[in-house]
């Protein structure tokens, strides 16, 4: 092992070096932090920690009584600004800081690592010395993912939050995450999801911030246990079939003193000019994306979640408040580029190299970016100009959805333009339908009480929501609660509203929300070419009169297609007739308004003959009746000549 330092040991060689400071070293939580390990057949801890403007640095802990001078580091003579020390028969369990004395001024402050793999229990901010060893049986799953492309497939998303998912109320507390590991891939499995997103597990001073305001970039949460129960609750989910995808948040960290801000007297981590390096909205720093080893810092955080814990996908928050200067500044508050615009190039190279990244390490990984605007090329190949990831949000979506399904139904034939318009762009990127946490909470209402009109038409409308949201083109994702239509809107302190679902209603969005998975699991039609032109045909958006809506998605082949219409009005439409693109008959695969749903059950033949009657520029249609704000979906059974 090679070494520059006056310590005896070291886990970084010259090249490990090279790479940190060309912001080109993306697994770096093999080399700073804590590590047990033998040096000379002594077993101790290596500590190492990045502190370059630092004059004294030291280990303090329960060990040596958090004394500031009885565990000196020493400090590389690389210039590197590496700070190391090796401290014989120290072991796991030890908890740990950095103390720092800065270069500049009297600045003395004590930090937690913030490589460390586990922490201590808010409000309390230590870190803990801790190993990563589990027993993984998850290869098959592995093996699979590695197989396949996800993006080929359905993907349909529950997100959760795990401290308000489920508590145990008896006891007043947070559910672990080996409780955990039980309930909720028994429940994704149940409801036919085929994807959990957790919202930040990484470690939170701030219960309150939902995960979003992270200390400990490379320790789940100990509210909920240690880091191998959080590798247990993933294992069980790959064991029943479901991919994890994390929540990971590069765009801003909180100011917490502990934390990564001021690290080491100067601003290390953040951009040192405020107007680059603080956050108006979240009073948080903004990283530095244009310093080399925080992007060693950051993406090596993302490839730590995909090798340690087999994380099958991330989901980057706010993305937008990463890719311009001017994000929620007004004039004089922001720094142009230096070509005198508003995008943050630095920011924009540093997302280019972690899409980039992560792909090379795991080849069929996904990364979703939350990006609220119109930026060009957010799901494009970095070489084709792109910023590499696989998913975005479809914000536009969501906003526009929502608003239309607020309005009366009386009024939404003037309104019609607003649900349709998605389809002019939504295969300019690939896209997920969120229905997410932001939406259902701050006085923003559940998704129920979103709803118009009394409780029948308030059911309806979500189960007419649901079924839309399935026929649109993208993958799909609901918040946890909205599947049950949880009358409530998210508090995080609280359970979900779990004795709803005894409920009648409650349970027949349950059932809806089941049997819309296995539709979209079981037809390739849905998925297939769910981010391509060629899956979606119009047949008609123009009957604002009727607020009647109706389309074909398609799959590969030519006879795979399934065909939606959506009557967004409590009326029922008797003999409302649909072009269709082949003669012979058709079945109602799907209909929102079934009694099992606990709708009024408006439903059609079993079997729907067509006639030779033009409409909505086909040869042939059908008659139907549409249920009052019901969806119903047909699929092709057979030729004439087949019968």
């Amino acid at each position: 092992m090679q070494s520059n330092t006056i310590n005896s040991f070291s886990l970084f060689s010259d090249f490990d070096i090279q790479l940190f400071q060309a912001g080109k070293h993306y697994n770096l939580y093999n080399k700073f932090g804590s590590h047990t390990v033998n040096n000379k057949d002594v077993k101790g801890t290596y500590f190492a920690v990045w502190a370059p403007n630092a004059k004294y640095v030291s280990v303090i802990g329960n060990f040596n009584s958090w004394t500031r001078e009885s565990h000196p580091m020493y400090a590389r003579t690389d210039n590197s600004g590496i700070w190391e020390l090796f401290i014989p028969t120290l072991g796991v369990g030890e908890y740990y800081k950095y103390f720092i004395e800065s270069l500049y001024g009297e600045y003395q402050v004590e930090k937690s690592d913030p490589y460390a793999f586990y922490c201590e229990t808010s409000p309390h901010t230590a870190s803990v010395l801790w190993d990563l060893d589990f027993k993984w049986t998850d290869k098959s799953w592995l093996k699979k993912r590695d197989k396949e492309n996800p993006l080929s497939g359905p993907i349909s998303i529950y997100e959760l939050h795990l401290g308000s998912w489920k508590r145990i109320p008896e006891e007043d507390r947070f559910m672990t995450y080996r409780e955990l590991a039980k309930d909720i891939p028994e429940y994704c499995q149940a409801m036919g999801f085929t994807h959990v997103e957790f919202m930040p597990v990484m470690e939170h001073p701030f219960y309150g911030s939902w995960g979003y305001q992270i200390t400990g970039y490379f320790a789940p949460s100990s509210r909920f246990g240690t880091p191998q129960d959080f590798m247990y609750l993933i294992d069980a989910l790959h064991a029943a079939d479901i991919g994890v995808i994390l929540d990971w948040v590069p765009s801003h960290f909180p100011t917490d003193e502990h934390g990564l801000g001021y690290f080491d007297g100067t601003h290390l981590y953040e951009h040192a000019d405020p107007r680059k390096g603080f956050h108006p909205d979240w009073k948080s720093f903004i990283f530095n994306f244009g310093r080399h080893e925080v992007r060693s810092f950051l993406i090596s955080n993302a490839i730590y979640w995909l090798d340690k814990y087999h994380i099958d996908g991330l989901r980057v928050d706010g993305v937008a408040s990463i890719l311009y200067l001017d994000y929620s500044r007004n004039a004089g508050e922001w720094i142009p580029n230096e070509y005198g615009g508003r995008e943050n190039l630095e920011a924009i190279s540093f997302l280019k190299e972690f899409n980039d990244a992560v792909h090379n390490q795991r080849d069929h990984v996904f990364t979703i970016a939350e990006e609220s605007t119109a930026w060009p090329g957010v799901t494009h190949a970095t070489n084709a100009g792109g910023l590499g990831f696989d998913l975005k949000w479809m914000m536009g979506w969501m906003h526009d959805t929502l608003a239309y399904f607020q309005k009366d139904p009386i009024y939404r034939s003037n309104h019609q333009g607003q649900l349709t318009f998605s389809i002019y762009y939504v295969f300019t990127e690939k896209f997920v339908l969120p229905l997410s946490h932001d939406e259902v909470v701050y006085g923003k209402k559940s998704l129920l009480n979103k709803m118009p009109g009394d409780e029948w038409q308030k059911f309806a409308n979500l189960r007419l929501l649901f079924t839309y949201m399935f026929g649109h083109p993208g993958a799909k994702m609901i918040f946890m609660g909205g599947e049950f239509a949880q009358y409530h809107e998210w508090k995080h302190d609280f359970s979900l509203d779990w004795h709803e679902t005894d409920q009648a209603n409650n349970k027949g969005i349950q059932k809806l929300i089941l049997d819309l998975n296995n539709l979209y699991r079981r037809e390739p039609a849905l998925y297939e070419l769910g981010h391509h032109q060629d899956g979606f045909e119009w047949l008609d958006y123009n009957d604002s009169m009727n607020s009647v809506i109706c389309w074909i998605r398609k799959g590969k082949e030519s006879k795979i297609f399934l065909i939606f219409i959506a009557n967004f009005t409590p009326i029922v439409r008797e003999n409302y007739r649909v072009g269709v693109p082949e003669m012979g008959f058709y079945h109602e695969v799907f209909n929102s308004d079934n009694l099992k749903y606990n709708g009024s059950d408006i439903l059609n033949e079993p079997e729907l003959e067509t006639a030779p009657i033009p409409k909505h520029g086909k040869t042939h249609s059908l008659s139907l009746t549409l249920p009052p704000l019901g969806v119903i979906v047909l699929n092709y059974l057979k030729k004439y000549d087949d019968v």
